[in-house]
């Protein structure tokens, strides 16, 4: 249709010519990063809040044990000592720099029993919340076929999520107690209110894998008695699995007649977990089987009894039944090694986590057979999970080298004490060999960090990684470098 005068002008009216500005601003749209999420949504910094809450939780708890009420003796702890508490006790650590039954008083011990309480029932709520959060995201951006793996919760369900969790910490907690308190009671004569007591605060510390006991030397006492060791035993076992794996098992209990399909999380950390617990088991055998200041004197039932108890402590769980302090160099190494490896994702176990363990074996298999692409239970891993696993286990290493120079520069003990007392710290176990109390002050300061970070640093790199999804514009050309 050709123009035509009308009054005002012409019709249809002439397209104006974009200026130089707006033509420029068209041209870059392209190239603009991406917007990020609204600050107004509540999952829009997750490993902030992760990080800001246990922070917050933590001086909370050193304020309450700096109160005078909080120790048996006179006066108040110092601050450095009330922190180092709290924060080993929030991150579910158990490492300790004054003995627990004999410097706090009894309401002291019942803030410790919260702080681990609540530490352990955050770290798995909010791993576990903050797992489904990453799952769903890269199944809604990559669009994976993971109907499986996403199908367990949603974040829809976040409710029936925390009941879930809730009562799986009552349930093991409560039969845990009533073991422990019965046999307290009828075996070594205890006062039932302090028998029940004593059952409740190693239970919640043996499922939350903290570690804290109220006996000075920890479970030495009851190294040959199973019923007090295996029962914590297993505790730390099942706190250390984690809550998705629960899941699993739950529903595969529930579908015994029909086809139950395991996810990959469950089915890696149950198997690698169990293939650990047998390692560190006969490891401990065959390393302290005639250590004449460990197992030399037991008999072969208790050095059975106390090697799968000190195999399940590095799940990770600060309590010891033989000293480590006179165990041989060769079992501390072992035990560095099992320590760092850890227990299972979204549970209070710490650690790099045995997921994340199994997924780089499975990348140096794939490697040295020169696959393409790596292949577990009839999945493939994507390159986003390999990289992260990757990061948090470099970022891990990098850590402890530092702590291990560091210490090894201002404290005078040997590189095997100070390398198993980071590997502790890092990994939240609480094992020592008995220079805890030993440290210095910027000792205690770098302890303090370890298991503030290790606890959490897994976490919110994992969860930071999986978030921050970009992708490129542009890429530059492909070149490969000279490897080994």
């Amino acid at each position: 249709m050709s123009p035509r005068t009308v009054p005002g002008g012409t019709w249809p009216p002439a397209p104006r010519r974009a200026g130089a500005a707006a033509r420029l601003r068209r041209a870059l749209r392209p190239l603009r990063r991406p917007s990020r999420m609204a600050p107004s949504r509540p999952w829009s910094k997750p490993p902030q809040l992760l990080v800001g809450g246990f922070a917050l939780v933590i001086l909370v708890g050193t304020v309450l044990l700096s109160l005078p009420a909080a120790t048996s003796g006179p006066g108040a702890a110092p601050p450095l000592t009330a922190l180092f508490t709290a924060t080993s006790s929030v991150c579910v650590t158990g490492l300790v720099v004054v003995d627990t039954p004999v410097y706090w008083s009894t309401f002291g011990q019942w803030v410790i029993l919260v702080l681990i309480q609540v530490g352990g029932f955050g770290i798995m709520t909010l791993a576990t919340v903050l797992s489904l959060l990453v799952t769903r995201r890269v199944r809604l951006r990559m669009q994976l076929r993971a109907g499986a793996e996403t199908k367990s919760v949603t974040l829809g369900e976040v409710r029936q999520l925390l009941l879930g969790i809730l009562q799986v910490t009552v349930v093991f907690e409560a039969l845990l107690t009533a073991v422990l308190a019965a046999r307290l009671v009828l075996a070594y004569g205890e006062h039932p209110l302090h028998g029940l007591r004593l059952g409740l605060f190693h239970s919640v510390s043996a499922f939350n894998n903290a570690g804290f006991a109220l006996y000075g030397d920890s479970m030495e006492s009851f190294a040959t008695d199973p019923w007090i060791t295996v029962p914590i035993a297993l505790a730390v076992i099942a706190g250390g699995l984690g809550f998705p794996v629960w899941v699993e098992l739950y529903r595969h209990a529930r579908r015994r007649r029909e086809a139950h399909h395991w996810t990959l999380h469950a089915k890696i950390t149950l198997v690698t977990t169990a293939v650990l617990l047998a390692a560190g088991w006969a490891g401990f055998l065959l390393l302290e089987w005639r250590n004449p200041d460990t197992m030399g004197p037991l008999s072969v039932g208790g050095k059975v009894l106390t090697g799968f108890f000190q195999s399940a402590m590095t799940r990770t769980a600060g309590f010891n039944s033989l000293p480590f302090g006179d165990m041989h160099t060769q079992t501390l190494f072992m035990t560095d090694m099992l320590m760092f490896v850890g227990g299972g994702s979204a549970g209070t176990a710490g650690g790099i986590k045995v997921t994340t363990f199994a997924l780089l074996a499975f990348v140096i298999y794939a490697n040295v057979r020169g696959e393409s692409s790596v292949h577990v239970a009839r999945r493939r891993l994507t390159e986003g999970v390999i990289q992260q696993a990757i990061t948090v286990v470099l970022l891990a290493i990098g850590l402890i080298f530092t702590a291990t120079m560091a210490l090894m520069t201002i404290t005078p003990f040997t590189l095997d004490q100070i390398l198993f007392e980071v590997i502790s710290a890092f990994s939240t176990v609480g094992l020592s060999t008995g220079i805890t109390g030993d440290l210095s002050p910027p000792g205690e300061v770098i302890i303090i960090v370890l298991m503030f970070t290790g606890r959490l640093g897994p976490i919110t790199v994992a969860t930071a990684l999986a978030l921050q999804r970009r992708t490129r514009r542009f890429e530059y050309p492909q070149e490969r470098p000279i490897v080994g």
